[in-house]
């Protein structure tokens, strides 16, 4: 398990580096060059944006290691620490001085994952899941993703429709989570052969790439403080809850259940509170650091 933990760390470490290094690159670009195929022709020219690429590529790589070797409950969650990370990677490159208040919830942030985890500990589990029972777990939360995005689609710019098509994402997220587990199980049990010949393969390519299709309009659709918490958190809590009941983990119970909790009250309490400041702006969000920066060391209003 402590294998599975130091892969998720390197995962969420090398995605927020990849994250940062791509937006980097998008924004060296000249206005004049920003449409049609000046973009395509600059960034292909562009070695940071090739650093970004081959973060995001490690990162999943990573990720699908930690999958294999731990529970979906204990391991997913600990993705989160991607926000925080992002903020603290992208501070250096953009030169983004971080606020107090910044400063505070990335403290919450981990302080609270990690008393979550520590308290609940997912573990055990079966290491495969039989085919039947991906039927009713697909419908649900694809239903429940399909639910939000018709939803959020009918929604006007702003925090309702940002929220909706984040969390439609955040599901995608871990039901791919959950598929590549289940993949990187075939692949350990009958080879190469036997993952590429398995359904879970192709599907956890269709609907990971369905979720990032869905950020990238959700971030386009409202504030920061509407699509970043529905993100980070839905696909934590979607995550877990998959792990428990379609992996069958088991998770500590009684007097266990308060300081879990607690620390999942700090960790929703530092994500929120983090996706209104204007510092983590500067850092994830494009175009954000050509506003004055002045305004971001004393306010926590969300920005749109």
């Amino acid at each position: 398990m402590i294998l599975a933990v130091l892969f998720a760390l390197l995962s969420a470490v090398s995605n927020a580096l990849g994250t940062v290094l791509q937006r980097r690159a998008v924004l060296k670009v000249p206005e004049s060059e920003s449409k049609r195929f000046g973009l395509l022709r600059n960034l292909l020219h562009n070695p940071a944006w090739f650093g970004g690429i081959l973060g995001v590529a490690v990162a999943a790589l990573f990720q699908a290691l930690a999958l294999a070797a731990g529970s979906l409950a204990a391991i997913q969650p600990i993705f989160i620490l991607e926000l925080p990370l992002a903020l603290l990677i992208g501070s250096v490159v953009f030169r983004v001085r971080i606020s107090r208040t910044a400063w505070l919830c990335v403290v919450f942030i981990f302080a609270g994952l990690a008393l979550s985890l520590f308290s609940t500990a997912p573990s055990g589990g079966r290491s495969q899941v039989p085919g039947v029972w991906w039927v009713p777990a697909l419908a649900a939360t694809g239903g429940l993703a399909a639910i939000l995005v018709v939803t959020g689609l009918r929604r006007p710019h702003g925090v309702a429709r940002a929220a909706c098509l984040a969390g439609a994402a955040a599901i995608g997220n871990a039901v791919t989570a959950a598929l590549v587990k289940s993949a990187m199980t075939i692949l350990s049990d009958k080879g190469a052969t036997g993952f590429f010949l398995a359904w879970q393969t192709y599907t956890f390519v269709v609907v990971g790439s369905a979720s990032v299709f869905l950020l990238g309009y959700a971030l386009q659709a409202g504030p920061l403080i509407a699509s970043q918490p529905a993100l980070t958190l839905g696909d934590a809590v979607v995550s877990f809850v998959l792990g428990i009941t379609l992996y069958a983990e088991s998770m500590r119970q009684g007097l266990w259940l308060v300081p879990a909790l607690f620390g999942a009250a700090l960790l929703c309490y530092g994500v929120f509170t983090l996706s209104r400041t204007r510092c983590l702006e500067q850092c994830i969000t494009p175009g954000a650091e050509d506003k004055p920066r002045h305004q971001d060391q004393h306010s926590t209003a969300p920005t749109a």
